[in-house]
């Protein structure tokens, strides 16, 4: 990845795309740290910290920490991953929606600003949530008695601060480097770990040499866990392909032998997502409305991030979501069709239906194996920083195993882009 930087770096073009990238990024982080007005910053910063439920502590670190500085991109993204999970699940029961999938680029445009306007209005569900539940962060900026005012402005400005992240996104994703919200994601997690590894070697000269040694042991598995994202993203099964000689004309065609690569972990990150926007929906509600009630303690008890519950429905929901996205990205029928038009089969296997029945065997088959490798590095990870760190590191609200997951998905895909512009510009330049 460093050559493909260094690379990058020594073309004016994709140089200057970096640099704008860098700019948009900066821009963003800047917006992290601006506070809202009519907000009490330290009451805020209080209130996130000692949140029962769990979840707030979560959007925090997706945020880059701007929750818990009550900044104008509080929000962050949350809202816009809320609303395409919403508009992608309704897009297979709502045949509107499922035929406007099907229109190439047009389709998909309709579909992203429908999207668009569910984020929207999933922010001002958020903002008046954040103002109805926590009215002692207020500051009564028009007088007490014009307190409500104060509430619709902070609730505008977060709403704004939405859709100034989504622009952001969009402009990075134009630049062809890398996809934007993916990378504010990426900024936002590699920002809280950066500053709470800040904090754990402050620990270690200030507190109990101990800490080192939890510390190291941290690191440790880090680094265990990286090699093994890493490892498991690049697996694929290839499935073998031989392409009948053609005769057409004078010339002929075909004879040669292909294959289909199938990822172990084509979903990436997304049913980790998805199944973390579901199952924490609930426990968002609670926060922002009954932040203090006898409910909300039981719920982070029994019900909250940690709880054996939690871990279960993760877990289900993990491997629900990546057979879904699993047939969303991937038609065994459609690849059958294909090879069959192409003069194609695969070897010991009959045309049309026996390897539309084939490969939707093989793909089920790799999608489980992708969906326990996510299910396991959504649970078993987490439990195991929580005994080499002793409970005792800020390491633990960030560096959770979701967030390291992301952060090498988001990273090997930058990397895969940097590799296309340099081959595109190679390309242009022999011819």
């Amino acid at each position: 990845m460093f050559s493909s930087l260094a690379s990058a770096f020594k073309d004016k073009e994709i140089r200057k795309k970096i640099l704008i990238v860098l700019l948009l990024l900066f821009v963003y982080r800047l917006g992290c740290f601006l506070p809202v007005p009519g907000l009490n910053i330290s009451t805020f910063q209080s209130i996130t910290q000692n949140d029962s439920v769990g979840i707030l502590s979560l959007l925090n670190t997706v945020t880059g920490s701007a929750l818990s500085n009550a900044a104008f991109f509080a929000l962050g993204v949350t809202p816009y991953i809320n609303a395409s999970i919403i508009v992608q699940l309704l897009t297979v029961g709502i045949p509107a929606l499922e035929r406007l999938s099907k229109q190439g680029d047009e389709g998909r445009e309709k579909i992203n600003l429908i999207t668009k306007i569910v984020a929207i209005v999933l922010a001002i569900a958020q903002g008046v949530g954040i103002v109805l539940g926590y009215q002692e962060t207020l500051s009564p900026i028009f007088g007490q008695n014009l307190i409500w005012l104060t509430g619709v402005m902070v609730v505008v400005l977060l709403v704004a601060g939405t859709c100034m992240t989504m622009w952001i996104g969009d402009r990075i994703t134009a630049q062809g480097i890398g996809n934007g919200l993916s990378l504010i994601i990426f900024v936002g997690i590699i920002a809280t770990s950066a500053q709470s590894i800040a904090n754990a070697i402050y620990s270690v000269f200030t507190s109990s040499v101990s800490y080192l040694w939890e510390l190291l042991g941290f690191i440790l598995m880090a680094v265990v866990l990286f090699a093994l994202i890493v490892w498991v993203d690049g697996a694929e099964r290839r499935i073998p392909v031989q392409y009948a000689k053609q005769v057409k004309g004078r010339k002929m065609y075909g004879g040669q032998s292909s294959y289909i690569p199938m990822k172990v972990n084509a979903s990436g990150v997304m049913p980790i997502i998805f199944a973390s926007a579901i199952i924490t929906f609930p426990s968002l509600i609670i926060s922002l409305f009954w932040p203090t009630s006898s409910f909300a303690t039981w719920w982070g008890t029994y019900m909250g991030t940690g709880s054996i519950v939690y871990s279960i429905l993760l877990a289900l929901l993990i491997l629900f979501f990546s057979y879904f996205y699993a047939q969303m990205q991937f038609n065994p029928a459609d690849v059958s069709l294909n090879i069959q038009q192409n003069g194609g089969f695969i070897p010991g296997i009959r045309a049309g239906k026996p390897t539309t029945d084939y490969l939707t065997r093989v793909s089920r088959r790799i999608t489980l194996f992708g969906a326990i490798f996510l299910a396991f590095l959504a649970l078993v990870p987490s439990i195991i920083f929580r005994v080499v760190a002793g409970g005792q590191l800020s390491l633990l609200n960030a560096f959770t195993a979701t967030g390291m997951l992301i952060i090498v998905s988001v990273a090997l895909e930058l990397n895969q882009q940097l590799d296309a512009q340099l081959m595109m510009k190679r390309h242009k330049n022999i011819l």
